[in-house]
This record gives C-alpha cells, sequence and structure tokens, in this order.
C-alpha cells in the first residue's frame, strides 16, 4: 500500500543527495562545501527519520543523534578555520 510513497520519497531524497553531492564537488569555496555537507548530513536524517516511520521503530534514533552531533561540531570547526584564515 505505502510502496509507492516509499519510491517517491527515496527519488527525492536520491535527487537531492545527487545535487548536494554535486556542489561538494564543485564548490567554488569552502563555505559551499560546509553548507553542502551539512544539508547531506540533514538528508540521511531525513532518511533515517523516514525509515523508522515506515518500519514503525526507533533503533536508529542514537544514530540521528550521533549525526546530529557531528553536524554541529563540524559546522562550527569549519567557522572557526575561517575566521582564524580572515583575521590572518
Amino acid at each position: 500500500m505505502m510502496t509507492w510513497l516509499m519510491v517517491v520519497i527515496a527519488a527525492v531524497f536520491a535527487a537531492a543527495a545527487l545535487v548536494t553531492l554535486w556542489r561538494i564537488v564543485r564548490g567554488p569555496s569552502i563555505l559551499d562545501r560546509a553548507v553542502a555537507a551539512d544539508v547531506l548530513l540533514t538528508e540521511v536524517m531525513c532518511v533515517l527519520g523516514a525509515d523508522m516511520v515506515f518500519n514503525h521503530h526507533t533503533r536508529t534514533l542514537p544514530v540521528l543523534l550521533i549525526i546530529a552531533a557531528v553536524g554541529v561540531f563540524g559546522s562550527i570547526a569549519i567557522a572557526r578555520f575561517v575566521a582564524r584564515k580572515d583575521q590572518g
């Protein structure tokens, strides 16, 4: 019954991931790549969340929390790196 919806969701997330990977590869700046990496992490989190909804489980909730933490700490690290680079 929900298989067509899962296919549509998977296709949308796959298209978004490909566009995001293109931005990571092409840049042009480190900040563009950092934002694209954050978007990709968010897409992964959304896919895991959709999996939890469709399969009625919460087993991947710790993974979601770890991915969120990595995204936040990665963004902070890149922001500090760019700020130091601009000052020097």
